[in-house]
């Protein structure tokens, strides 16, 4: 829970604005009854007549003592706001609660609440409330949607004060806000086995055996609840006492989520554009592989990579999984089109290898980017990219060009050079690639002769 300052502050400050900002927060029905008494006072003196100059005094001094009473209020209120969630997935809700406390001794009057947001998480929230006793508090909420991903500041909280004749407001602006992240749609994929030659990818964790056979398995005492099955009976004779062998060592199966954000390879633009598809599809991947025990990394066309540069970049163990989701999820949502012109960058970071499964989010190829992939492919056990032409997203589907076009040219090469390479069409489910990637794998590994499913 957020707090947002205390509204005595923001009066104390008001206060070195001396009459004028009292005169300020007139309302048009205080202006309305100031130029009257002023009109009927010029009047009464034209025309003689004193009791018209007693009607223009007494329509001028309401709105001016509605305006020092007004001003001279001395609310104690804090406010603070809770986001709920505060990280929300692109076209889902998120519901605000902003909450109120009256921290003085006197009671508060009528106050209206307004809370600043972004156009496009929908109209600006407006809450009335009604007189809060001395301690009490008031609590309201709304609900913010954006089909939009990124991060949008929420507040600072306005409170504004009028008086019961309606002559004067005064608005009163807390000084902390909160953001909001939206972050891409993420798609629940099948965990299916993306079965082939390749290593380092199938099961989430790989079991790291003794090269050198029996004899060199370093042994340990044995602990209670140990499994009798891994006593190692030539050290226990050795040392006289119960010896187990080591638990072999995990090791974490490998991803690396490419995402090509050129501004070049993309056309159009909002939230059902080829760019957006790629983004929410690199989420879908990410936090998939993520689920099933994998060690990932999301590197861009730019060479910069999430998590991070430290040691070879990929999440860590199981306990950092979600800090290294949250990272990768907030740099989705705000991350936009890059200034590059190829990906040399991308293949430089994968050139020491190791890198497991490669999944590429691609735009428009032209030859020298398809030579680039096939160089990365081959520093992966196993590749698969998703395809985004710019034709199949902005133009109608009776005048997209059939396959056999200059897409479908770097189709075949990357398919040629060890690439499963899908063509991705316009309002495409990614789940469904997903599974027509895992069946296209399976038969060209049975075609060669390698593993099957």
């Amino acid at each position: 829970m957020t707090t947002a300052g205390a509204g005595q502050a923001e009066a104390d400050r008001g206060e070195k604005g001396g009459i004028r900002t009292a005169l300020a927060g007139l309302t048009t029905r205080g202006r309305s009854f100031l130029a009257a008494g002023v009109a009927a006072a010029i009047c009464s003196y034209v025309l003689g007549q004193s009791d018209l100059l007693r009607v223009g005094l007494l329509l001028a001094v309401l709105p001016l003592v509605c305006a020092g009473v007004l001003y001279r209020t001395r609310y104690r209120v804090a406010g603070s706001r809770r986001l709920s969630p505060a990280r929300v997935p692109a076209g889902s809700e998120a519901r605000v609660h902003l909450r109120m406390d009256n921290v003085s001794r006197l009671p508060t009057g009528l106050l209206m609440l307004q809370d600043r947001v972004p156009y496009v998480l929908g109209p600006r929230p407006r809450f009335v409330l009604d007189r809060v006793e001395a301690g009490g508090r008031r609590e309201v909420s709304y609900r913010v949607r954006s089909d939009l991903r990124g991060r949008y500041p929420l507040g600072p909280l306005q409170l504004r004060l009028t008086d019961p004749f309606g002559m004067c407001e005064l608005t009163r602006s807390f000084s902390t806000y909160d953001t909001l992240t939206v972050i891409p749609r993420v798609e629940p994929l099948a965990p299916v086995r993306l079965s082939g030659e390749a290593k380092g990818y199938g099961d989430g964790r790989q079991r790291s055996l003794a090269l050198a056979g029996e004899d060199d398995v370093i042994p340990r005492g044995y602990r209670y609840g140990d499994d009798l099955r891994r006593v190692h009976w030539r050290s226990t004779a050795r040392y006289g006492e119960l010896m187990v062998r080591r638990e072999e060592q995990p090791q974490r199966a490998r991803c690396t989520v490419l995402l090509d954000t050129r501004g070049i390879a993309y056309e159009g633009a909002g939230p059902d554009s080829a760019f957006e598809w790629a983004v929410s599809g690199a989420a879908s991947v990410l936090v998939h592989m993520l689920e099933r025990g994998y060690s990932v990394r999301l590197l861009t066309d730019t060479g910069n990579a999430v998590p991070g540069e430290g040691g070879d970049g990929f999440a860590g163990a199981s306990q950092e999984s979600a800090d290294a989701a949250g990272l990768m999820m907030d740099t989705l949502a705000v991350i936009d089109h890059s200034d590059g012109a190829g990906l040399s960058r991308a293949y430089d970071v994968l050139r020491g290898g190791n890198e497991g499964l490669l999944v590429a989010f691609l735009g428009d190829l032209d030859e020298d980017q398809a030579d680039v992939l096939g160089r990365m492919q081959q520093r992966s056990p196993g590749a698969v990219a998703f395809v985004l032409d710019s034709d199949t997203w902005v133009r109608e589907p009776s005048d997209v060009p059939g396959p056999l076009d200059g897409s479908g040219d770097r189709l075949r090469m990357l398919r040629e050079a060890g690439w499963t390479a899908l063509r991705v069409p316009r309002g495409a489910s990614m789940d469904e690639l997903w599974r027509q990637a895992d069946r296209e794998r399976r038969g060209v590994a049975a075609a060669s002769g390698g593993e099957g499913p």
